[in-house]
């Protein structure tokens, strides 16, 4: 149980990291593109190689289907209204408009990291051990989106302190979204677990399609395509020889 909330904090950790780095190093854009690039495939692999292939024959696929597209459509709701307050920009290194409130960029990130935490709780349910490739593309993805949120965050005027703060709240309610999503569902049965895994997929892929490639692409260069591609067959290649 506690290895649950360990590796769902450990997955987030990386939001800290990238937010140190975004402050108080000078890292081009471009490089940040590429490791958000590969990020992006990492998870859009894990998605598909963890979470809905394992899933196969283990659940009733009009359910699974069902609620994959439940995932991607609550999370395209949610990015709608958070766009409007200013959050669409949450993954990006420049200044807001005026007007637009940094909270919405937290309101946003959580948005993204809790679902992820608890499906790292959830994957621990058919096992003790950890779903590494999957731990590891969350962990990878997040290093690019706090170090370009926070160089905004930054020219909004936001403090260290305050911005630090912001981040290490995100990794500590993961830390309890991983637990909770192994508490919760620790006596449901197996098909739900699955459930719960394609449903996260719909949203994680909703995520990974609107808000990281986009910003990869703008700032990396057509390259981002084939580092994408890099971290979609690795992603295989790791699920194959656990």
């Amino acid at each position: 149980m506690f290895q649950a909330a360990l590796w769902g904090g450990i997955a987030s950790l990386s939001l800290l990291i990238g937010a140190f780095m975004g402050i108080f190093l000078h890292i081009p854009k471009r490089v940040v593109a590429y490791i958000m690039a590969l990020g992006t495939g990492l998870i859009i692999g894990s998605a598909t190689f963890d979470l809905l292939s394992e899933a196969e024959g283990k659940a009733n696929l009009y359910y699974l289907i069902s609620m994959f597209l439940l995932g991607a459509l609550i999370f395209t709701l949610f990015e709608l209204f958070i766009s409007k307050k200013g959050g669409s920009d949450r993954k990006r290194s420049k200044q807001n408009p005026q007007g637009h409130s940094g909270l919405a960029i937290y309101v946003g990130t959580l948005m993204d990291a809790i679902p992820e935490s608890i499906i790292i709780g959830v994957s621990f349910l058919e096992s003790e051990s950890m779903g590494w490739v999957f731990i590891t593309a969350i962990f990878i993805s997040n290093l690019p989106e706090s170090l370009s949120s926070s160089i905004g965050l930054k020219m909004d005027q936001y403090s260290t302190r305050k911005i630090l703060f912001l981040w290490g709240s995100v990794v500590i309610l993961s830390s309890v979204s991983s637990l909770l999503g192994y508490v919760f569902l620790e006596n449901a049965p197996e098909s739900t677990s699955y459930l719960i895994g394609a449903f996260g997929a719909g949203g994680l892929l909703a995520m990974v399609s609107s808000t990281m490639m986009p910003e990869a692409f703008e700032d990396g260069g057509p390259i981002v395509g084939f580092l994408c591609s890099l971290g979609i067959i690795l992603s295989f290649i790791f699920t194959s020889i656990q």
